[in-house]
């Protein structure tokens, strides 16, 4: 997943949309988990030590805290899987591009970042089944929002969009019917739209919901519902691992259905996203 350059403040099961309680208001919590399906409880094995590699300046996925601990969506899952499956683990921050370097060096065991998965990496790695995504979105002015937004609604409008993204090319491809006012960075992106020079935005909707999270979030709304094109978004997140250890891999995607079924996932998602990008 190519990393945020616009940071607010601090498949194919369709995805399911959850209806969960925050505070006062429902927030879209994505179930990446099939009821159908039961994974069988592995084996305790002997004690064991894993290592979790992240970095420390994506939030809300995983960051550094005001005291410097490290804290995220993606950290904290890693975290209650440990719990779940009653192993000690740590959790140690190294710079966004040498994490597969290091995980395939063997400086840990599991990669817990928010990079995609994709066939190069699955060539080198084994994935967990995946726990996030994140979608595109339209954003707009509260005013103009609607939930029923589609391609019929959106001929000839005006849409703000980073130049020579995936977001650009999915609008130029899916969408040639649109206005695309390109510019160089989500924050142009806003701030056309503030202008009335674009009537929506399209973007990253991890980034967007952060920007909704804040001030701007009195202005502004989505409009429509997530894209989740994989060949333009990715085919989402999971824990990497090499390729040696399938015990290890079983064990994590047992422990993820788990703490969808209890409700611990939707309880850390809600935390981290107060605005879903969903």
């Amino acid at each position: 997943m190519k990393r945020l350059a616009f940071l607010v403040g601090t498949f194919c099961l369709g995805i399911v949309l959850a209806n969960a309680a925050a505070a006062q208001s429902s927030v879209a919590v994505p179930n990446f988990w099939d009821p159908r399906i039961r994974l069988d409880k592995p084996e305790a094995g002997p004690p064991r030590v894993v290592r979790f590699l992240t970095d420390d300046d994506y939030p809300p996925l995983h960051f550094a805290g005001p005291d410097g601990t490290l804290t995220g969506f993606s950290v904290e899952l890693a975290r209650a899987v440990c719990e779940k499956l009653m192993w000690t683990c740590t959790v140690q921050a190294r710079r966004f591009d040498t994490l597969l370097d290091s995980l395939a060096e063997a400086r840990g065991d599991v990669l817990a970042a928010a990079m995609s998965v994709s066939p190069q990496i699955r060539t080198r790695f084994a994935a967990s089944h995946l726990y996030f995504r994140s979608p595109a979105r339209f954003v707009t002015t509260r005013g103009n929002a609607r939930a029923d937004l589609d391609g019929a609604a959106l001929r000839g409008k005006r849409v703000a969009v980073v130049g020579s993204s995936a977001h650009q090319a999915f609008l130029e491809r899916l969408m040639p019917f649109v206005q695309r006012r390109e510019v160089p960075d989500l924050n142009a992106a806003v701030a056309a739209l503030r202008s009335g020079d674009a009537e929506y935005v399209f973007g990253d909707g991890v980034a967007l919901s952060l920007l909704l999270a804040g001030r701007s979030g009195n202005e502004l709304a989505f409009s429509g519902g997530p894209y989740l094109e994989s060949r333009y978004f990715g085919e989402g997140v999971s824990f990497l691992m090499r390729k040696d250890d399938a015990a290890l891999v079983r064990s994590i995607d047992y422990a993820l259905q788990t703490l969808w079924d209890d409700g611990t996932y939707a309880r850390l998602y809600l935390r981290f996203f107060p605005v879903s990008p969903f």
